[in-house]
C-alpha cells in the first residue's frame, strides 16, 4: 500500500473559531493505482492534498487521524524528516504551475537544484538528468528549452515541467490537484496520457484530484466522492458511473453538461432539492 489515511479531521483558524473543513475521511491508495477525489470547488480535496505533504496554511489545524506509509505517520514527523519525504516517497503537481514555477529563475535552474538537493548530484549531472526529465516528460528540445524561463513556455509545457520536478525522486506516490486546470483539450489529453505513461514506468500510485468526470472515466481505477469534507462515497470507477448509490454522487453526473440537451442545465443543489 502507497498511503493510507485514517480517520483525518482537519480545521481552520478563523476569526477565534475553529472550521472544519475535512472530516473523519479515511482512504487508502495501493501500489499502483490511480485513485480519483471527486467533488465541487470547496468541499475539502486541495486540504486533503496538502495534509498529505504537510504543507497546509498556518491557520490550519489537524484535528485527529494519521497518514501513515512504510509505518511512519506523517503528521508526527518533524520539518526536516518531512523533507526527506517530499519527492522522495510522495509529490505533489499543483493546479497553477505558472504561480509555482520561480519566474526569475529558468526550468533547468529549477529542476537542476531539486536534484542536487534530493540526490545529492554534480551541478553537471544533475544538468544531465535534467534533460533526461525534460525527455521524459515529452518537452521538445530539451537540451535548449532547460534555458527557458516559465513565461516563455505554454501552460502544457509548464505542466510537463512540473510534471518532471515532481518524478525527479522517483515518488511511490504523485499527487495531481487538478493537473488540466485551464488547458485545453488536446493539451489535456497529453498530460494525462503522460501521467499514464509515468504510472506504468515508474510504478506510481496516484491520486488525481478533479471536478471532471470525463477525466475519472479516462484515468481511476477507484473514485471518492467527496461533499462538505467528508467522503460520501468510494468505489470503482465503473460502479460510480453506472450505479452510484449516494444522492450527491448522482447530483454531481446529473449536472454534467452533456451535447444536445436543451433547457436549463441541473444544478446539484437542484438535484438535491428534488430528491430530498
Amino acid at each position: 500500500m502507497a498511503i493510507k489515511i485514517d480517520d483525518l479531521s482537519i480545521a481552520y483558524k478563523h476569526r477565534g473559531e475553529l472550521r472544519r473543513v475535512v472530516e473523519s475521511v479515511s482512504l487508502d491508495i495501493r501500489e499502483g493505482e490511480i485513485v480519483g477525489v471527486v467533488g465541487e470547488s470547496g468541499c475539502g480535496k486541495s486540504t486533503l492534498a496538502l495534509s498529505m505533504i504537510q504543507l497546509l496554511p498556518e491557520n490550519a489545524v489537524v484535528l485527529d487521524g494519521a497518514i501513515t506509509s512504510g509505518g511512519q505517520n506523517y503528521l508526527t514527523l518533524g520539518p526536516e524528516s518531512m523533507r526527506r519525504k517530499r519527492g522522495s516517497e510522495v509529490a505533489m503537481i499543483f493546479q497553477d504551475p505558472f504561480t509555482a514555477l520561480n519566474p526569475v529563475f529558468t526550468i533547468g535552474n529549477q529542476i537542476a537544484e531539486t536534484l542536487e538537493i534530493r540526490a545529492g548530484l554534480s551541478r553537471s549531472d544533475a544538468i544531465h538528468k535534467t534533460v533526461e526529465l525534460l525527455q521524459a516528460v515529452e518537452i521538445r528540445d530539451p537540451e535548449k528549452r532547460i534555458h527557458s524561463y516559465p513565461h516563455q513556455l505554454s501552460g502544457g509545457e509548464r505542466q510537463r515541467v512540473m510534471i518532471a520536478i515532481a518524478i525527479s525522486g522517483r515518488p511511490k506516490l504523485l499527487i495531481a490537484d487538478e493537473p488540466t486546470t485551464a488547458l485545453d483539450v488536446t493539451v489535456q489529453k497529453g498530460i494525462l496520457e503522460l501521467l499514464q505513461k509515468l504510472r506504468a514506468q515508474y510504478g506510481m500510485s496516484i491520486l488525481l484530484i478533479t471536478h471532471n468526470f470525463g477525466i475519472v472515466a479516462q484515468m481511476c481505477d477507484r473514485v471518492a466522492v467527496m461533499y462538505a469534507g467528508r467522503i460520501v462515497e468510494l468505489a470503482s470507477k465503473d460502479t460510480i458511473l453506472s450505479s452510484p448509490l449516494h444522492p450527491y454522487t448522482k447530483a454531481l453526473l446529473q449536472s454534467i453538461p452533456r451535447l444536445g440537451h436543451k433547457g436549463k442545465l441541473p444544478t446539484v443543489a437542484d438535484y438535491m432539492k428534488e430528491h430530498s
